[in-house]
Parts: structure tokens; C-alpha cells; sequence
């Protein structure tokens, strides 16, 4: 193939250029583009099982371990809203008041997103990694021992910066090294260690909780148990090979520190447009998952008056159907797209709102089991759409702070809910003994909040860019060009590939074709 040929496939399929491109369109040709691009590219589907055996040994590990540790931070966070009635009667306090609780972790993340995230891109994956867990530990044994209501708020709040370093760096650890056929469905096993740790949680508190003397307590105490094992898991691991070969782009330039500076400064001036973007993404996302999850088991249990085993049942239905949703979306959107993907799931899922809160029979799980197909379905594409989307030279830190601050902005979603829900009050359950319990619409409440977020996401993910296709390689990186100059990048490309003399020459090819990109209409 003559190199002409060679640069013209280049351009079709190297990102970068797309990058460039977007740089130079106009606002109205990127509008009137949006829904041109969303036309499914109908890519070739893979038998899934042959994907799965693309990767090798190490990149299992690296899923694996980003899988398990993404599933506890579910857990740990679930534990609230599954014990909300035990802590108000411990502190004495509503139901709305505890699950502030629950709001001061979703505010608190984007902090520990931040920490971990520049962390873990200027030092490497491991490290930020395992100081994550051990905070996990240490706040989630704390929790469980707290006596008022104020130690339980500041657990909660320091547990939310904890838990805001995780997901960047699960996703970067678990996709990184990923091979590109196999993204969308590793992205959608990788997402569902959400509903898995869900699930965990539901099962955990049905079996924990009130079942000893200490009450809710337990629940916690055990939740500190495995990360123990998940920090042994990842200091048997090395770095990714993606972030080896920017530590050496860096070590290359001679300043490792001002190099990574650099790469900061290029990445705000390029791409601050897009970072904005997928934080408002992520917040719709957020809201979502939020809005339809966390107030649902009191729903079950204060509207409809299901009994706990009902709710434990109806709660791991929906986790399986969740699980089921992110896997299948996640591997469709290889073939569809990421944008189409979330848009089509999205719709579904809002048609099925009014039979997942409306329905007050034990029918409803069948409700509930597609309606999280829906919800974790779209969010089965966000991983590997983030890291697509996002600076390389900053992957973990824009991953984790832009799905933080999303947290961030839809932190209120179960205090907004529950407060909205008191307002519309039902005939109150009357026990044996007399004693009268509230009872609240929530339903009508999850319902309509949830319509106007579906509504939301399929807004903004038809006017969102997309990259399908993304190479995380720094060979194909426009931006560590820039920061790190020329040079330093051959020197790795050489060193890696092998090119001996060459090395100028390809990259002095790869900027000329971005070059040429840049001045075209």
C-alpha cells in the first residue's frame, strides 16, 4: 500500500483528525452534523466469546481488578440507602435527614476525584489505587461504629472524597490496555460492577442487618473486610502498558514535572469545551442511576408495604436485569455507536416508568428488572465513551472528575425525591398494635423526575461528539505531541516499535497529516 493510501485510511480512522476537525467546524455545520453522525456506523458484531478471548492474561487481571474494586464502592455506598429506617431510628432523625448521608457522599466525590485523578496520571495507577482502599477500610469501620448523628454526616463526607478516586482509576485500569474490538463489551461488564455490588449490598444487608444484637452495624464492619483483598490483588499487578508509554514520553522530554504541566496546559486550551460537556453528560447520567434506584426500596416498602424479603427479591431481579442491560448495550454500542446506543435504551427506558413505579403488586419486578436493563444499559456505554472522549494525557483525572462532578450536581436526587414524595401523602399503615406509620406517593415522584432525566440524557447525548475507534496509544495522541515535542515521542515509538531510523520519519508523518487536517474545509 502506497503511503498516500496509508495516510488517506489514516484520516478515516484515526480520532485525532476528528479532534481537529471539531476545532475547526462552526457551530451551526457541527449542529446540522449531529444527526448525520448519529447513523449507526453498523460495524461488524463479533461472536462475544472471541472478544472475550482477544485479551491476554494480564488485561483480565487489570479487568478484574478494576471490576471488583468499582463493585465495592457500589456496595459501600449502597449501605445507606439500605439501612435509611435502622439509622433514623439509631439518631433519631426523619428519613429525609439521613439520607443526606447519601447526598454528602455524591458531593464530596468529585474532591477525592480530583486528588486521585491528577494522582494517578502524573504517578501511575497502582499507587493512588491502593491509598484509595485503604481509606475505604479505615471510614467504612468508622461508620459502622459512629454514635450521633453528626459522626455519621462527617463518615459519610470523608467517605465520598474516598470513593470519588475510584472510578477513573478502575476504568483507566481496566480499559487502557483493552484491545479495540473487545471496548464496548468490556466497558459494559466493567459498568456493571455498579449493579453487582448493588446486588452484594442487597443480599449483605438482608443477612447482616438485625439479624445480632449490633443491629446495622455489622453491614458496615464486613463492607471493610474486602478491600483488604482487593489492595493484595492490585499490588501483585504492574502499570498499564498505556500509561509505561507516557511515563516515557515524559522521562523522554528530560522534565518529567513540567512535561506533565504542559500536557495540562494543551488539554485546557483544546479540549475545555468538551470537558464541560461531559460533565453536564455525567450529571444526567447520575440523576438517572440516582433517581431511580435509591429511593426505590423505601418506595417498595412505605407505598406498596412490601415485606424485606419482597424487597430484597425485587431489588435483585432489577440488579440482574441491570447487569444484563449494561453487558448487552455496552457490546451493541460497538456495532451501533455510543451516542445512538444511549439514546434508543433511553427512550425504552422511559416508556417503562410508569409501570416500574405505578405497578403495586409483586408484578413489578418484572417492571423492575427492564427498567435497570434500561438504566444500566446506557450506562454501560460511559466507560469506554469517557475514556474515548477524554485527553490521554488525562484520562483518569477527566473520567473520574467529570462522572464526580456529575454525582456533585445530582447529589440531591434521593433528598429531592423524598422531600418532594412527603408532600403527597396516603393513608397511613396501622400495625397490630395500633401504631400508625406515614405513607407517601413516592412513585408519582420517581416517575416524573425520571421522565424529565431521560428526556435530558437523549438531549444531550445527541448533541455530544463521539470517537469510536479511539486510539490511547501515545504514537496517536496529538496533545503529547504538543506538550512533549517530537522528539520525545520518537524516542518512544522507536523504542517500542522498533523503527530504528525511522522513528523521525513517522512522526514527522503523523504531524504532517494532522497539518493537512487542520486547513481542511
Amino acid at each position: 500500500m502506497a503511503y498516500d493510501e496509508q495516510r488517506d485510511e489514516s484520516r478515516d480512522s484515526d480520532p485525532r483528525f476528528e479532534t481537529a476537525e471539531l476545532q475547526k467546524m462552526s457551530a451551526g455545520r457541527y449542529i446540522a452534523t449531529r444527526f448525520s453522525t448519529l447513523k449507526p456506523p453498523m460495524n461488524k458484531a463479533p461472536n462475544p466469546f472471541k472478544l472475550l478471548a482477544m485479551l491476554n492474561l494480564q488485561q483480565w487481571l487489570f479487568f478484574l481488578v478494576g471490576f471488583f474494586a468499582w463493585s465495592w464502592d457500589a456496595f459501600d455506598f449502597f449501605t445507606v440507602s439500605l439501612t435509611v429506617p435502622d439509622l433514623a431510628k439509631q439518631f433519631g432523625k426523619e428519613n429525609t435527614q439521613i439520607t443526606w448521608g447519601i447526598t454528602l457522599v455524591l458531593m464530596f466525590r468529585s474532591v477525592g476525584s480530583v486528588i486521585f485523578g491528577i494522582a494517578a496520571d502524573r504517578y501511575g495507577r497502582k499507587w493512588p489505587f491502593v491509598v484509595n482502599n485503604v481509606l475505604f477500610i479505615v471510614l467504612e469501620l468508622g461508620t459502622g461504629f459512629c454514635q450521633t448523628y453528626k459522626q455519621f454526616l462527617a463518615c459519610r463526607a470523608l467517605f465520598g472524597v474516598a470513593m470519588g478516586g475510584l472510578y477513573g482509576n478502575a476504568a483507566a485500569t481496566a480499559l487502557e490496555d483493552c484491545p479495540e474490538a473487545a471496548r464496548g463489551l468490556i466497558s459494559g461488564m466493567l459498568q456493571q460492577g455498579y449493579a453487582f455490588g448493588y446486588l452484594l449490598a442487597t443480599a449483605f444487608a438482608r443477612g447482616l442487618v438485625d439479624t445480632t444484637s449490633q443491629g446495622w452495624r455489622p453491614l458496615y464492619w464486613f463492607g471493610a473486610c474486602p478491600p483488604v483483598l482487593i489492595i493484595i490483588f492490585r499490588l501483585c499487578l504492574p502499570e498499564t502498558a498505556a500509561f509505561k508509554d507516557r511515563a516515557a514520553v515524559r522521562q523522554a522530554s528530560g522534565n518529567l514535572t513540567g512535561t506533565f504541566l504542559a500536557e495540562g496546559r494543551v488539554a485546557l486550551k483544546k479540549h475545555w469545551i468538551l470537558l464541560l460537556y461531559l460533565v453536564l453528560l455525567m450529571a444526567g447520567f447520575n440523576f438517572m442511576s440516582h433517581g431511580s434506584q435509591d429511593l426505590y426500596p423505601l418506595m417498595l416498602e412505605n407505598q406498596f408495604e412490601f415485606s424485606a424479603n419482597a424487597v430484597t427479591v425485587t431489588q435483585v431481579v432489577a440488579n440482574l436485569g441491570a447487569m444484563t442491560g449494561g453487558t448487552i448495550v455496552g457490546y451493541s454500542s460497538q456495532i451501533f455507536g455510543r451516542r445512538f446506543s444511549i439514546i434508543f435504551i433511553s427512550i425504552i427506558g422511559g416508556a417503562l416508568l410508569y409501570p416500574y413505579t405505578f405497578t403495586s403488586s409483586h408484578k413489578i419486578i418484572a417492571a423492575a428488572f427492564f427498567e435497570q436493563f434500561c438504566v444500566q444499559g446506557a450506562w454501560g456505554v460511559i466507560p469506554i465513551h469517557l475514556m474515548e472522549l477524554s485527553p490521554g494525557s488525562f484520562r483518569t483525572f477527566v473520567v473520574g472528575t467529570s462522572y464526580q462532578l456529575g454525582n456533585l450536581v445530582s447529589s440531591a436526587s434521593s433528598t429531592i425525591e423524598s422531600t418532594i414524595g412527603e408532600r403527597f401523602p396516603l393513608a397511613p399503615l396501622i400495625s397490630a398494635k395500633g401504631v400508625k406509620t406515614a405513607r407517601y406517593d413516592y412513585g408519582k415522584v420517581i416517575c416524573i423526575f425520571m421522565g424529565c432525566v431521560f428526556a435530558y440524557v437523549i438531549v444531550l447525548a445527541l448533541i455530544g461528539p463521539e470517537k469510536l475507534g479511539h486510539k490511547f496509544d501515545v504514537a496517536h495522541d496529538s496533545d503529547m505531541y504538543d506538550a512533549a515535542g517530537d522528539d520525545a515521542v520518537a524516542a518512544v515509538v522507536h523504542g517500542k516499535q522498533g523503527m530504528g531510523h525511522d522513528a523521525e520519519k513517522y512522526v514527522g508523518e503523523e504531524k504532517a497529516m494532522q497539518s493537512q487536517t487542520e486547513i481542511t474545509p
